[in-house]
């Protein structure tokens, strides 16, 4: 069993079909899993009730969104009041008739919604059309408290900047949890395959160094359209330790002991966020300094 200074952290590596139903229903199943084995939080992957839709524009997929909260919510919260377990669903949000989010809803241990955090960082690139569906958050960078701890979400994209994971580690997440939806295109793999996905793994364990946070990222896994996921779904400490990963190409549940006593030794011993110079970063609010 987990102690009072370890957070079991739950991560679900799934494929996608075509209906929404069976991929929510293939989700709370899992989170069932996880929970059996003993996962006091879980994730989920971004965008987890479709498959990845922004490879193309069509105005008809707008009718994929849900309120939050909503039928996904609502689901997923009897799941984890049943279990006692902290569920992070990445969703599709309708926010209002023509405005909509890639969001990720924390759902806390009893059922109810401690928050949704609405990516911020959105792509426009070929397959990843993002744009076009999504606007950009609003809200900040934000850390939820749960029954597992201080938890932030952020999503896919968002993983590739370091003054999100620098942000949310400021409000006192413990555990950046990063929700994605990543892949190659087929035809780049055997050139740039191993570049792309080393480049994703490093920015994600240096964010939690930089911060002395856990880092945890869960991606799909499938041939999709045009992109084939490359799954790899990890855990990192706050010194970048990978303590476990997922395969390249396999449906996993992975449950993973992050142990929070290493978030102070590791901070006393490096403290970057001690000697930050705070008077001196004027220029992060420009977009380039000429």
């Amino acid at each position: 069993m987990a102690t009072a200074q370890v957070t079991r952290v739950g991560l679900v590596q799934m494929r996608c079909s075509a209906d929404p139903a069976e991929n929510l229903a293939t989700a709370a199943a899992r989170v069932e899993e996880a929970a059996e084995r003993g996962a006091q939080v879980v994730c989920l992957q971004e965008l987890f009730r479709s498959p990845y839709f922004c490879q193309r524009e069509d105005a008809a997929t707008f009718d994929l969104a849900e309120p939050i909260p909503g039928p996904s919510t609502d689901a997923l919260g009897r799941v984890a009041a049943a279990r006692g377990v902290v569920v992070i669903a990445p969703l599709f949000e309708r926010r209002a008739e023509g405005v909509f989010h890639n969001s990720a809803a924390v759902i806390d241990a009893d059922g109810s919604i401690a928050g949704v955090y609405r990516k911020m960082h959105i792509p426009d690139d070929p397959l990843y059309y993002e744009k076009y569906y999504f606007s950009p958050g609003d809200a900040g960078f934000r850390s939820f408290a749960t029954r597992a701890g201080q938890v932030g979400a952020l999503v896919c994209w968002d993983q590739w900047f370091p003054e999100a994971a620098r942000l949310t580690a400021l409000r006192g997440a413990e555990i950046l949890f990063y929700p994605t939806a990543i892949g190659w295109h087929p035809s780049e793999k055997a050139q740039h395959g191993a570049a792309q996905h080393g480049a994703w793994e490093t920015i994600q364990r240096s964010h939690a160094i930089a911060n002395g946070v856990f880092v945890a990222a869960v991606n799909r896994v499938g041939v999709e359209g045009g992109l084939e996921f490359w799954g790899a779904s990890f855990v990192c400490d706050p010194f970048g330790r990978v303590l476990a990963r997922a395969s390249h190409d396999r449906e996993e549940v992975m449950v993973v002991d992050c142990d929070r006593a290493l978030i102070g030794e590791t901070r006393r011993n490096w403290p970057f966020l001690r000697d930050r110079r705070i008077d001196a970063y004027d220029g992060l609010l420009k977009r380039y300094l000429d």
